[in-house]
């Protein structure tokens, strides 16, 4: 049994509320003055000192991150981690943290060992979360008043995603089937070779995922299905005698759609298949009444591309209806109002994210907030009316806050980078707004440089964000005040395909891909420079994933740009498709696929275009991606370089589909810096000196 101290004092200087009144006017108005002479004697003699200057590379890796909000039942607490930089170790770490809602000093809690998927008991008594001992993630329970973190389970293979029932008595968790002894110790020994596509396999080798429940008091589990699918999600009445939950037939990457509902009854020890469709089913929750259940779904029969749905589903009858008002953009934090007539959720609305709430009965939705930002509630108190959220924007890193469910009478509980305030000079931002060549509207982020003055024209980075249902949002981007702080102008569209704007501009990408999106990407570089802010000689672009392949597409259909960075991108459909994640490609971007609609899927294909290329171009990729096969920027890089196009292609080693690893994401930023610099404005570019000691952090 693994047992921690929890407490340790965490010294948050910028906790609100904590304000004292002078008495006396008089008082007040004296110390003022002395102070305001004071300070300006201070500034003049420290004014070097004090001199703020551009983001670095080394100043976006060290930015602290807010992760794991949650929010006791009762609404008097907070949970929340803080994400830094361990550069010695390449690696970030986080720690942990307890803070009353109405702000304060937050405490340190669970220890350095730390965990993941957090959770509070309905009963608001214990914090569990998953931790790793000996290679499986096992149950941890500590009490919200502190004390020590208790190991609860040892299950065989671990413990993957886990919900409590309503009563706090049990917890119901996914988990793997596992190998016996022998064929485990032989596994381990070499014999792994596998069948790819077969069974619970898929590009990796996979095992069955299953239902189980485990007894708090008893600390007995059983083993509830049996079954030969792959459980992806699940919710647990309020009775806790029923589980909804979903689960796929195989492990193919491209065939999210074949996933099911079923209904487990605990009484009867029996499993129910509610659905027979090809369309995905997430993100289950049962209604306080334990009557119906809420899920997401674009359709009950097939899977299209939309921005919605919520469905209800009767499990008893089998019924269930569609709700159409949230149609919008991505949704995120949904939960039910207490009294099972309304929803509460996130949702994007151009560049913007608010709170929403949608009435069942009469399928309306009213928006809660009116932020100019992005505001997203993370936890919710169990009456539904405290919330903590996150707020961020051009130029405000991400820091939570508590406050009603309309944002008012908020408490700000972290302030995370200070220094950002303190030594960072910022780009200022605003949203842009363009006709495409077709008459589509098309809305965008500008970033201003620095040091950004009128009638002056700055060079442009274009840049193209990925999904392809991404968006460029009204939040803290690094690489946006990266390029920003180098005196670059950044415009981010939000070309067709983007999340946000309803399902026409989401669905404008099919059967176009690389055409109507390129014209908004152009007519958005058009537009900028026709308000006179941009240089047109001195214009680079860069994406990634998504927006890799669009940099691809651009660098093959204009050379008004005088470099390129292209990341994580596919070139070739044809040769993607085995290899990557491109289900979306064959349902709606180009149909079909690549043997019986060769000449679409060849036409599609940057690569067909790659003799177009006079545009200098680095390639990034990493090393394990599987999502955009690694290949595909090996098989641009050889063609760009056999055409004598300057080009080079870096891999980052242990990478997947994004670079994680603090000195590769260091490495990224100066390498694509550079190659800008170089080949924009002709000039060879070197970082600031990393001068700050990350081990003091």
């Amino acid at each position: 049994m693994k047992i921690e101290t929890c407490f340790g004092i965490f010294p948050e200087s910028c906790m609100k509320g904590n304000q004292v009144k002078d008495k006396h006017r008089s008082s007040r108005l004296q110390a003022g003055i002395v102070t305001f002479i004071t300070l300006q004697l201070f500034l003049i003699m420290n004014a070097s000192a004090q001199e703020k200057r551009p983001l670095s590379p080394d100043q976006a890796i060290r930015i602290v991150r807010i992760r794991d909000v949650l929010m006791t039942p009762d609404g008097g607490k907070v949970f929340y981690s803080r994400t830094r930089l361990e550069w010695d170790k390449n690696k970030y770490k986080k720690t942990y943290y307890m803070i009353p809602s109405t702000g304060g000093t937050p405490q340190q809690f669970i220890g350095k060992e730390g965990g993941e998927g957090f959770q509070f008991s309905p009963n608001g008594k214990y914090l569990s979360f998953l931790r790793e001992i000996d290679k499986d993630m096992q149950l941890f329970l500590i009490p919200v008043t502190g004390g020590e973190a208790l190991q609860y389970t040892k299950h065989k293979g671990g413990i993957e995603e886990y919900k409590w029932s309503r009563d706090s008595k049990q917890i119901f968790f996914a988990a793997k089937d596992t190998m016996s002894e022998k064929q485990q110790m032989e596994w381990e020994k070499g014999a792994d070779a596998y069948y790819v596509d077969e069974g619970p396999n898929g590009k990796l080798a996979g095992r069955w995922r299953n239902l189980w429940v485990f007894d708090i008091e008893s600390k007995k589990e059983i083993s509830l299905t049996k079954e030969k699918f792959l459980l992806q999600d699940f919710d647990v009445s309020p009775d806790g005698k029923y589980v909804a939950l979903a689960a796929q037939p195989n492990n193919r990457q491209n065939y999210p759609h074949l996933s099911e509902l079923y209904l487990y009854d605990l009484d009867k020890n029996s499993l129910k298949r509610l659905t027979y469709n090809r369309a995905p089913e997430e993100n289950l929750k049962w209604s306080p009444d334990g009557k119906v259940f809420l899920y997401r779904s674009p359709d009950d029969k097939e899977f299209d591309l939309h921005n919605g749905f919520f469905w209800i589903m009767n499990p008893k009858t089998g019924e269930n209806w569609k709700l159409t008002a949230q149609n919008r953009g991505e949704v995120d934090h949904v939960v039910w109002m207490p009294d099972g007539r309304s929803l509460l959720f996130n949702e994007v609305h151009g560049t913007n994210v608010n709170l929403y709430r949608l009435d069942i009965e009469k399928d309306t939705m009213t928006p809660l907030t009116n932020k100019t930002g992005t505001l997203r509630a993370l936890a919710f108190s169990e009456d539904r009316k405290k919330m903590v959220y996150s707020f961020s924007d051009f130029n405000t890193p991400a820091d939570i806050y508590v406050s009603d469910v309309a944002a008012k009478n908020e408490i700000q509980l972290t302030y995370a980078n200070p220094w950002i305030d303190k030594e960072v000079l910022l780009g200022k931002g605003e949203v842009l707004r363009w006709k495409s060549p077709d008459g589509t509207e098309i809305e965008g982020i500008f970033i201003f440089p620095v040091d950004f003055k009128k009638g002056e024209k700055a060079p442009l980075m274009l840049d193209i964000h990925g999904g392809p249902s991404g968006y460029f949002g009204n939040d803290f981007d690094t690489f946006f005040q990266l390029y920003s702080g180098l005196g670059y102008a950044v415009l981010g569209p939000n070309v067709r395909g983007s999340s946000g704007y309803g399902d026409e501009i989401l669905q404008g990408l099919m059967g176009d891909v690389g055409g109507g999106e390129f014209e908004d990407l152009m007519s958005g570089v058009d537009h900028v420079i026709e308000l006179g802010h941009v240089n047109p000689e001195r214009m680079g672009v860069r994406g990634w994933s998504w927006g890799g392949v669009s940099c691809g597409w651009v660098v093959t259909h204009t050379d008004r740009f005088k470099a390129a960075s292209c990341g994580a991108g596919v070139f070739s459909w044809q040769a993607e498709s085995g290899p990557g994640f491109n289900f979306d490609v064959s349902l709606w971007y180009i149909g079909g696929n690549a043997w019986e609609n060769p000449e679409e899927w060849r036409n599609h294909s940057a690569l067909t275009y790659v003799k177009n290329v006079e545009t200098p171009t680095l390639l990034l990729h990493g090393s394990r991606d599987i999502t955009s096969s690694t290949n595909q920027s090996m098989v641009f890089y050889t063609a760009l370089r056999d055409l004598n196009v300057p080009t080079r292609f870096m891999k980052f080693p242990r990478q997947d589909h994004g670079v994680r690893e603090p000195r590769l994401r260091r490495i990224l930023m100066i390498e694509e810096i550079k190659w800008m610099q170089k080949h924009i404005f002709g000039k060879e570019w070197e970082p600031p000196e990393m001068k700050h000691d990350f081990s003091q952090e």
